[in-house]
């Protein structure tokens, strides 16, 4: 899904979310964002690493510029996800923005142990996910210089 303005080169956002309502939610807020997003969903961990390797269903898939990633996630979970994306090397440059409802503190270190970029606690209500997703997207895309990929 391409989201918002014309006249530029889209960033690519993977969301690997098994939530459809918060998959609406992250969507609906991008939509609102000054910079061309395209948004592509997966919903479990197994699609994930199929998108992100471009192959059965998701051959050619897009190298994503961004990762938001939920920790609960059928097949694999997100940690698994976040382990093998930054064991690769040819993956592991792609920032990964945690995304989940989990406000533990060992949720929150394995993250950071595995090497996630961030650690977002999704907020319950609409207005302040919305924020939220705004500011990982605002953060990434116009104030972080993101490495060029090969």
């Amino acid at each position: 899904m391409l989201v918002t303005m014309s006249g530029q080169n889209p960033k690519e956002i993977l969301l690997i979310e098994d939530n459809a309502l918060d998959a609406r939610m992250t969507r609906d807020a991008l939509k609102e964002c000054p910079i061309l997003i395209r948004l592509n969903v997966v919903t479990d961990g197994l699609e994930a690493l199929e998108f992100l390797e471009g192959t059965g269903r998701h051959a050619g898939a897009p190298r994503p510029d961004l990762i938001l990633l939920d920790l609960n996630l059928p097949g694999k979970d997100g940690r698994e996800i976040l382990s093998e994306i930054k064991s690769d090397a040819n993956l592991r440059r792609i920032p990964v923005v945690v995304l989940s409802t989990s406000r533990a503190t060992e949720d929150i270190l394995k993250a950071y142990d595995l090497n996630a970029n961030s650690y977002v606690s999704k907020p319950v209500e609409l207005d302040l996910f919305t924020k939220a997703v705004q500011s990982i997207q605002q953060y990434w895309f116009a104030t972080a210089k993101l490495p060029v990929s090969d």
